[in-house]
């Protein structure tokens, strides 16, 4: 069990133990836009509705990520530190970077400055806790909520207890892998809106054109092959009461954050609760400009998306993954290819602004299948929309495309030597290929994109001038714009 620093002395608040409590923000990814980290603002509030002074350190923007730790231990001696983890790495198989190797230097950092006991917890700790614990070297982690576990385990340190009847807890005890049983999932009557303003630095993040995110729900009751959502989240809906989503719209707004993204698994299912959400929004004068990137197109309709307009969205996602039936059906995406093309007709008949999310080589992808997908893009979307291409589909243990890849004799390593970027492409291709086809539809279509165009290094520079210019989320939609002013300038990109 961890011990507090010696010398600590505890203070008390209402009779529970006040401690102090250091919160980092480890992500500093900033392609294709920083984000905003929801999460482990909610864990400082959390922690301070109980009690506890907390101090959140995020390094998003950080040059000296040491040093700022470092600084923050000697200005604030924590009692317990917690380090948060959004992503293992950044998806791209063309141009993969793992993100694991900061955090063991940063997990140094750390233990250099203080002796406190260290934490990992967020996202990437509910996908594969024992070997980014094993990677990182530390003993503790959280993989269920955040705000609900963490409390509990910062009182339980407090106390000098054991953890092992926390739920939502993983150990490392002498080597030994254990994880506790699942914390319990009730509805959520509220909104997670933290006030970004007291953690981050909004104003870098809106700089570089970065929404604020909020949450509608938790949970995905879909089966797609590949991904890690109903682990992290679970398989069961947790929806958020229509009114508290936008009563924290309207709170964002008042903060002086205008541009919000929800940025639920997906959006538009359950569909009655998308819409409820949205006659909340429209009764309000709240002026923010909402998006979604997560729209499944099964659910979208004529009534969904004039709700949306009427509730103030700019910008909206379809993720397709592909046109191509038996890629849907190999992807288990739960829709059709003809409801992808009713879905492109309904967003035809409005004028939101969208943006098609592709995913090229998985299970059941030929060349025949890949250049239906690229025909569909071409012929059927909107010429003003985004269509977006990624080839290679990262794998993660314990998903049904790991047990296909395995099954194709596609690897055979064990499951925690899946932590370095793994990608799954079809049998029958190459990713070369694909993306010398991507390549070819790109040239010829201005609101084409591909991974490469949102890992160029001037990306972030291009975020800062076109705020300066008055652009504001989501930049997508100025991708014609942007692609012709570039090639302008000899950039073929």
């Amino acid at each position: 069990m961890f011990r507090l620093v010696p010398g600590a002395r505890l203070r008390y608040h209402y009779g529970r133990p006040c401690m102090n409590i250091l919160l980092i923000s480890t992500n500093r990814n900033v392609h294709p836009m920083p984000v905003m980290p929801i999460g482990v603002c909610a864990v400082a509030e959390s922690c301070e509705r109980n009690g506890h002074a907390v101090k959140l350190v995020d390094l998003m923007f950080d040059r000296d990520a040491a040093a700022s730790i470092g600084a923050a231990i000697t200005a604030h001696r924590p009692d317990v530190v917690g380090l948060s983890v959004r992503n293992i790495d950044n998806n791209d198989m063309r141009d993969p970077v793992f993100f694991l190797n900061d955090l063991a230097q940063l997990v140094n950092a750390v233990r250099k400055t203080t002796g406190a006991p260290v934490v990992l917890g967020g996202a990437a700790l509910g996908v594969m806790p024992e070997a980014i614990m094993r990677h990182a070297g530390v003993s503790c982690a959280v993989v269920a909520d955040g705000e609900y576990v963490f409390p509990l385990l910062v009182d339980r340190i407090a106390a000098g207890g054991p953890f092992d009847d926390i739920p939502g807890v993983a150990l490392l005890n002498q080597g030994v892998f254990s994880q506790t049983g699942a914390a319990p999932q009730g509805s959520l009557s509220g909104c997670i809106a933290p006030d970004y303003h007291r953690w981050v630095n909004v104003g870098a993040y809106r700089a570089h054109l970065a929404a604020a995110p909020l949450q509608t729900k938790l949970g995905c009751p879909f089966q797609c092959v590949y991904c890690t959502y109903r682990r992290i989240e679970g398989a069961g809906y947790r929806l958020c009461d229509p009114e508290a989503v936008a009563e924290a719209v309207t709170r964002l707004v008042v903060s002086g954050i205008r541009d919000i993204e929800f940025v639920d698994s997906v959006f538009n299912a359950p569909r009655e609760h998308a819409l409820a959400v949205c006659e909340a929004l429209a009764r309000r004068d709240h002026r923010a400009r909402l998006q979604s990137l997560e729209l499944n197109p099964a659910f979208i309709d004529d009534e969904l998306l004039t709700a949306m307009e009427q509730a103030g969205f700019v910008g909206i996602g379809v993720t397709a993954e592909s046109a191509s039936e038996p890629v849907l059906r190999g992807l288990r995406k739960g829709f059709t290819r003809l409801q992808l093309v009713q879905a492109a007709e309904v967003v035809r008949r409005h004028r939101i602004p969208c943006a098609w999310i592709f995913l090229m080589g998985g299970p059941g992808e030929s060349q025949e299948t890949v250049r239906e997908t690229l025909d569909f893009a071409a012929a059927v979307l909107r010429p003003q929309d985004v269509a977006f291409f990624n080839v290679g589909i990262r794998m993660y243990p314990g998903t049904e495309l790991e047990r296909i890849a395995r099954e194709e004799g596609y690897f055979n390593l064990s499951p925690q030597d899946m932590l370095r970027p793994l990608f799954y492409v079809s049998p029958s291709l190459s990713a070369a290929w694909i993306m010398d086809e991507i390549k070819r539809s790109l040239a010829g279509n201005m609101s084409f994109l591909s991974s490469d165009s949102l890992n160029l290094s001037f990306l972030p520079s291009i975020h800062r001038i076109g705020y300066l210019f008055g652009l504001r989320p989501p930049l997508w939609k100025y991708t014609r714009r942007i692609r012709r002013t570039l090639r302008m300038f000899g950039m073929d990109v």
